[in-house]
């Protein structure tokens, strides 16, 4: 099963990690950051996964990439959070997802996700004979992982419209076409699932 990404060929320590344990990690880095409330702590983290894409040699195009499709979303969150929370709240949340977005957006780049597939598959065909399906939460997984560049792809587009239009300053402008083209797409994305008989049972 061929499932697309934003996998970039390279020989880093990062592309050379088994899928298997990176993808652990990116687990346990997302529990942690959605468990701790100190800025300071997750603002350290965030650097940490900067300096994951220094070490992975990821493109400054990519990284561009990255900080145009998180910027306004970013900007958009706290902006929301501030409103709803107070100040502390919102840049406890912006680092939040700041963190988790980039970390996985770096695994999806040094990683092939059909070796993730296949690792996951692997490690849960013990688990088949209770009555678990490797090959499902497989296509779960990777299509979660796929998720994170088609998204990555949509907020580029929605971006360009907007500065088209003249109004690349507006936040309303981006996170209004991003919000319904990601519905859209997840409504799509179910369509298919149940023609395909994934959604039965």
């Amino acid at each position: 099963m061929m499932i697309g990404g934003w996998y970039e060929p390279g020989s880093s320590p990062l592309h050379r990690t088994p899928a298997g344990a990176k993808f652990l990690v990116l687990l346990g880095l997302a529990a942690v950051v959605f468990v701790l409330r100190s800025p300071i702590w997750l603002g350290g983290i965030c650097a940490a996964v900067l300096l994951g894409y220094a070490v992975a040699r990821v493109s400054l195009r990519r990284c561009g990439q990255l900080a145009r499709t998180l910027g306004p979303l970013a900007v958009f969150v706290f902006a929301l959070q501030w409103w709803l929370l107070g100040a502390e709240q919102a840049l406890v949340v912006c680092l939040r997802i700041v963190a988790a977005l980039a970390a996985a957006n770096l695994f999806t780049i040094t990683t092939r996700v059909d070796d993730v597939v296949s690792a996951v598959e692997r490690a849960l065909r013990p688990l088949a004979r209770f009555g678990v399906r490797p090959d499902r939460i497989g296509l779960l997984i990777g299509l979660t992982l796929q998720a994170v560049a088609t998204l990555s792809g949509v907020a580029a587009e929605v971006r360009e419209a907007a500065k088209a239009r003249g109004a690349e300053r507006s936040v309303t402008a981006f996170a209004v076409p991003f919000l319904v083209r990601t519905l859209r797409h997840a409504d799509e994305l179910g369509e298919a699932l149940a023609a395909r008989g994934e959604g039965d049972g």
